[in-house]
């Protein structure tokens, strides 16, 4: 307290001495100026509260907070970090409400229905002082969704050999299920062109059943109608009976009991490989002619139907399985194993740079003496997934075709299509009721660069 008083004296130019000290000594000694100096001290002690609310509040107002940028139509979540703001809380952010994201526990989350630049109005209080609230500015921005960016001009009606922008399926296949969704590229519709792709689902005789898909060269002016024959075609000649049941009469032969191995039935069993291949052959030869007569007919070179194309013919025998694939072009089939822990690619692919290794069912060529390396014959006792794709899915999905039988790359794709994507669009196989919906949505998500039309077959 002396300390005080000395204080006081010097502020009011009473210096130090004699006098001085004897006079501190009078002051201490009353009751009245001690109580003041308490008085005093409470002040000071209320006045520097005072600041330093003040002060921690002007802080929090000057930090210069960045928010990272959001993307129109992409969730988004920002936690507002206040480790250096201990004291502080933020009440509210007004102006929120007209970018369609939420505020809870220090965290904007949501997903934005517009781009802009939006002054976002931080309120916010100071714990020693709740009941006065005070404000900053923070700028959000929210990029434009890319997706906007591109046209989506419809394919025209009237046009000759007209088909729908979008397709899917959902069905029975054998004891399991089938789901397909072909949707037309971005490059397409930015143009108003029609979707290339196609794809065809048949029950056949026998219990056999069969899945088609083709893609449309994009260079060839009338391949919709090329990928929609191949399809058409293909699964038009398995319909046959009689083809059917010489096929299985051969795969009885294949795997009759596979316990026996001799020289006698490898040699039937390699005989009866080669029969089912030449019936394979037979309706890869069928589709060709398809091709060449619709082309014909039409005053086209069968150039204009170029179209890639694979199937798999697929039964349920007691013993198993039996898959009968084909491929030309670049659009893969895999089969991934009922525990989920390999997955085989089924058909060659024709890849090449800038697309120069693509091949088409409406290339004679193709019939030579390597035809027979396109054609497959798998058995197994069941599996969890058998996928057919076109490059629309595959060069954004899976990029290269090592990764096609990558199962690390094949468990990212479908967690992918469990709603791990920026879109959250999950196509749920569980609750199928909407699948194909689901699907067909799905596969609308953004991949710079990729802009194909896109197709997806998933038995399950």
């Amino acid at each position: 307290m002396e300390g005080d008083i000395r204080q006081i004296l010097k502020d009011h130019h009473i210096l130090e001495g004699k006098i001085t000290d004897k006079i501190v000594s009078k002051l201490i000694g009353n009751a009245s100026v001690i109580r003041n100096l308490h008085s005093i001290a409470e002040a000071k002690q209320k006045i520097m509260q005072e600041a330093i609310i003040y002060k921690e509040k002007e802080e929090f107002k000057e930090a210069h907070l960045v928010m990272k940028n959001a993307n129109s139509k992409q969730y988004y979540e920002y936690s507002f970090e206040m480790e250096k703001f201990p004291n502080i809380r933020i009440k509210s952010i007004e102006n929120l409400e007209i970018t369609g994201l939420e505020f809870e526990n220090n965290t904007i989350k949501g997903t934005p229905v517009t781009s802009n630049a939006f002054n976002l109005e931080i309120r916010f209080f100071h714990i020693g002082d709740e009941g006065n609230t005070d404000s900053k500015t923070v700028q959000l921005f929210v990029n434009a969704d890319p997706k906007d960016l591109w046209k989506n001009i419809p394919s025209p009606e009237d046009a000759v050999f007209y088909k729908p922008e979008e397709a899917k399926f959902k069905d029975a296949f054998l004891d399991k299920k089938i789901v397909v969704a072909s949707k037309r590229g971005r490059s397409h519709a930015h143009e108003g062109t029609f979707r290339d792709d196609d794809f065809a689902v048949s029950e056949l005789p026998a219990e056999w059943s069969i899945i088609s898909v083709s893609d449309g060269a994009g260079s060839a002016k009338m391949a919709r109608r090329g990928s929609q024959l191949a399809t058409e075609s293909i699964n038009g000649f398995f319909k046959n009976e009689e083809i059917l049941n010489e096929i299985e009469k051969n795969i009885g032969l294949i795997y009759p009991d596979r316990s026996e191995t001799n020289d006698e039935t490898n040699d039937i069993r390699t005989e009866a490989r080669q029969n089912v291949i030449r019936s394979l052959y037979k309706g890869i030869l069928h589709t060709y002619n398809v091709l060449n007569e619709a082309a014909a007919e039409n005053a086209f070179s069968i150039k204009d139907l170029h179209s890639t194309l694979i199937f798999a013919l697929v039964k349920k025998f007691d013993f198993g399985y039996v898959i009968l694939t084909f491929g030309v072009g670049d659009c893969p089939i895999n089969l991934i194993t009922s525990d989920k822990k390999e997955v085989k690619l089924l058909n060659k692919m024709d890849v090449g740079e800038f697309g120069g290794g693509t091949r088409f069912i409406t290339m004679k060529e193709i019939f030579n003496d390597t035809i027979t390396s396109r054609f497959g014959i798998v058995c197994v006792e069941d599996f969890s997934r058998l996928v057919l794709m076109t490059d629309g899915i595959y060069d954004p999905k899976f990029v290269t075709e090592n990764k096609l039988e990558d199962m690390e790359s094949w468990n990212a794709f479908f967690q992918d299509l469990d709603g791990n994507n920026d879109d959250r669009a999950k196509v749920d196989f569980e609750n199928d009721e909407d699948i194909d919906t689901q699907l067909l949505q799905w596969t609308d998500f953004w991949s710079r660069g990729n802009h194909d039309d896109r197709t997806l077959a998933i038995i399950y």
